[in-house]
């Protein structure tokens, strides 16, 4: 079972690789947010399947907060993207009562 989970973890490695090479050829902006965003998602598949092969189960609350954070930045980053801007209060915001 444990040569099994190697193997699993260096195939991840190998689609990692490739998100990593289309986050750097593009060829446009949205193509290299989605590669940044799989290899965030196959970034928490790696601790997890470290986890399993190591038995460490505190590795587990360190996948999913990095997963909370890779969504929370791709928002971010589609937001500024899209709006040019992070910052900028918009209408529908609530800013004073």
């Amino acid at each position: 079972m444990n040569t099994v989970l190697v193997l699993t973890t260096l195939l991840v490695f190998t689609t990692m690789a490739l998100a990593l090479a289309r986050a750097l050829k593009g060829p446009t902006i949205y193509d290299r947010i989605l590669a940044v965003n799989v290899f965030g998602t196959k970034t928490v598949l790696v601790v997890a399947l470290i986890t399993l092969i190591t038995g460490h189960a505190d590795l587990v609350d360190v996948a999913l907060v990095y997963a909370l954070i890779n969504f929370i930045a791709v928002v971010a980053v589609l937001k500024l993207v899209k709006m040019g801007d992070l910052g900028e209060a918009g209408e529908g915001d609530i800013t004073d009562g």
